[in-house]
């Protein structure tokens, strides 16, 4: 099992240190990140990091919002990574989904 890790920002004002920070603090082995907007549907890192996952590893983001622009893209997203076997874990709102897209809120 290997923790990932995948940060964004959205404009060049923005800066990534405080995500990157605690992705690295959270243990992940490797950390996807990129400067582009959430409206963008074409994130070119983020979909590098759905393609590295494998069996048993966890995509940490630091928000929801740093991953998904809606709640459809968000279950869009959510499926991808659990059939490649993994799970999504979101630090702030405290969500983790485990096997067949259920998302456990604590």
């Amino acid at each position: 099992m290997r923790n990932i890790g995948y940060a964004r920002i959205s404009t060049a004002g923005q800066s990534l240190t405080g995500q990157l920070e605690t992705l690295t603090m959270e243990g992940c082995e490797i950390i996807f990140e990129e400067k582009v907007s959430g409206a963008k549907s074409n994130r070119i890192e983020q979909q590098a990091a759905l393609r590295e996952l494998q069996a048993e590893d966890v995509l940490i983001v630091t928000r929801l919002d740093r991953l998904a622009r809606s709640t459809y893209d968000l279950l869009s997203i959510i499926k991808q990574i659990e059939t490649s076997g993994a799970q999504l874990k979101s630090l702030a709102e405290t969500w983790q989904t485990q096997q067949h897209l259920t998302v456990d809120l604590f």
